[in-house]
């Protein structure tokens, strides 16, 4: 009779069936990890919340502050002092073509019903009609031939607009001319072309940090800024004569 023997039977697992398998336990491993983090930041939450609504609170008060102060004082301000400095503007440009003294000093001082520019560029300080308020000043003292005072109120403007902001350098380097200061004026003439490049001011600057360089015996800028106005800004009046001081220029070198 024979006899048959019974073979345990080992079951082969089929790698996609492996991979599965894996992939189950991997899957279970990463929310077990979520779990863990989970309940840890939940523990840390409620341990720290006092900590969490004061530093929100904070936030929202800051964000309300700056709401409040945007809204309820620097908008009514800059309102308050672009209307305060219209008056003063308007003296400016009434004396400016005989460059009247008196009418000047109005527009500085103001008079019994309105505000001149030094005042509002004291009271107004951090508006833009604060800062215009300094050019024009500066401009006045410049005319008058108080070069400390322009220079003061002039180095205290700050304008985006190119041409402001070219003319108002330049005045300085003028004033600084104008005080025998040529290092200094030769640095603000040249800070005065090289923030704008147009056909009034920029050959205007060129030309006087030029005539500077020849005296400061920087005679290789001087030839430099002749030679551009020579060539890139041909039709400006600066360039009338330009080629004597090309040649001086060069001749020095």
């Amino acid at each position: 009779m024979a006899t048959y023997k019974k073979r345990g039977f080992k079951g082969k697992v089929k790698p996609n069936r492996l991979e599965e398998i894996e992939n189950k336990s991997a899957t279970a491993n990463v929310f077990k990890s979520l779990d863990d983090g989970s309940s840890k930041t939940q523990v840390w939450v409620e341990k720290n919340q006092n900590k969490i609504l004061t530093l929100i609170g904070m936030v929202v008060i800051t964000l309300a502050s700056y709401y409040a102060y945007t809204n309820f004082i620097v908008e009514p301000n800059e309102i308050n002092a672009a209307n305060e400095i219209y008056f003063s503007q308007q003296k400016f440009e009434e004396a400016l073509p005989t460059e009247n003294d008196s009418i000047f000093d109005i527009a500085l001082s103001g008079n019994d019903d309105n505000i001149g520019f030094i005042e509002l560029a004291d009271q107004f300080s951090g508006t833009k009609a604060g800062n215009l308020a300094n050019y024009y000043i500066g401009m006045i003292y410049l005319k008058r031939n108080d070069y400390q005072n322009a220079i003061k109120y002039l180095s205290k403007f700050e304008s985006n607009d190119i041409m402001l902001s070219s003319i108002s350098l330049g005045s300085i380097g003028d004033s600084f001319s104008e005080l025998n200061q040529y290092e200094e004026a030769y640095e603000f003439y040249t800070k005065a072309y090289s923030v704008s490049n147009n056909n009034y001011t920029t050959p205007i600057y060129l030309f006087k940090s030029g005539i500077t360089a020849l005296e400061l015996g920087k005679f290789s800028s001087a030839f430099d800024n002749f030679t551009k106005i020579k060539y890139e800004y041909s039709d400006s009046p600066q360039a009338k004569n330009i080629d004597v001081y090309i040649s001086k220029a060069e001749a020095l070198k």
